[in-house]
């Protein structure tokens, strides 16, 4: 399949096939995108499997509605958040499915939109909705919350080393006049940060521009429910894959699927098993699978990929 420019799917073929996609079975796809992995779920399963597709996005659903029309009555596709995905397939009348994709980020159709404000490359608002209907922007953020709260969101969600520094131009700034575009947050950020951090591989306001990003859209939060819910919709031997881009994304993936393959959480102590939590998952694959050269030099955007699978038990 020849893919548009709204999405190149990442890891396409080592994704689809973690999820051992069958005719006749049910898919969820909780971030539909542009339909570049759904188009080869709905082609493996043949000529009677169905595919649920979920995006926030109204851009993505309708550029995947266009992508997979061929496919007819096999997909559906419905605007909502992965993290309630108990809702949604209730809501369709679905109580199990056999697999459960999510690739996590932003897709290249919001990052090369200028008016999404998701890429300081491209001056725009501060906007960083992934829902456009939700309320929160990164305008609020940045102009909104104390610094204290700004400062702990940059270092947590962004991981960056200098938050006290980022956070005290900002607030000096916007005691001006607030600080409305991507633009003019990136060179406070860079004009904030030493000089020796500039010549780095990486802009100095990436790190920022990703927590703002993960704040204004609940990323982790949306992930960590997604997991919890989505494993009890899994048919028995059902497998969860999820694509995530950042060590705080992964790290959430690898924790939860080895806390439900280990089921008990009872103290090392306990002589016996008090919780009562039994084993939901197996994890095959201990390590994260990584896109290949040829994919990174393809699509740079890759790089940072990870892919990591649990079957449902």
């Amino acid at each position: 399949m020849k893919t548009s420019s709204f999405h190149e799917p990442v890891m396409l073929g080592e994704t689809v096939d973690s999820l051992r996609c069958e005719p006749g079975g049910v898919y969820f796809d909780g971030t539909l995108g542009g339909g570049g992995h759904a188009y080869e779920i709905l082609v493996r399963t043949a000529p009677d499997g169905v595919l649920v597709g979920v995006d926030r996005d109204r851009d993505a659903l309708t550029e995947a509605r266009h992508r997979l029309k061929e496919f007819k009555d096999r997909i559906l596709l419905v605007k909502g958040n992965f993290a309630d995905i108990r809702d949604i397939l209730s809501g369709l009348g679905i109580e199990r499915v056999d697999g459960i994709l999510l690739d996590l980020g932003v897709s290249s159709h919001q990052f090369d939109t200028p008016d999404r404000g998701f890429s300081f490359s491209l001056d725009a608002s501060l906007d960083m909705r992934m829902d456009q209907e939700d309320g929160l922007t990164a305008f609020d953020i940045v102009n909104g919350f104390p610094e204290e709260k700004l400062k702990k969101l940059i270092k947590d969600y962004g991981e960056e080393m200098m938050p006290g520094r980022i956070v005290r131009a900002i607030s000096e700034r916007r005691k001006l006049s607030p600080i409305r575009t991507t633009g003019e947050l990136a060179a406070i950020i860079a004009r904030a940060l030493p000089g020796h951090l500039k010549n780095k591989k990486i802009h100095p306001a990436t790190k920022t521009f990703q927590a703002l990003r993960i704040a204004v859209n609940d990323e982790l939060a949306n992930l960590h429910n997604a997991i919890e819910n989505g494993i009890d919709m899994l048919e028995g031997g059902g497998r969860f894959s999820v694509i995530s881009f950042h060590s705080l994304e992964d790290r959430m993936v690898k924790n939860l699927f080895r806390s439900w393959e280990k089921g008990c959480i009872c103290p090392p102590d306990f002589p016996v098993c008090r919780c009562n939590r039994e084993s939901k998952l197996m994890v095959p694959v201990k390590r994260a699978v990584k896109p290949e050269d040829a994919e990174i030099a393809s699509n740079p955007r890759a790089r940072s990929a990870r892919l990591r699978t649990a079957i449902r038990i």
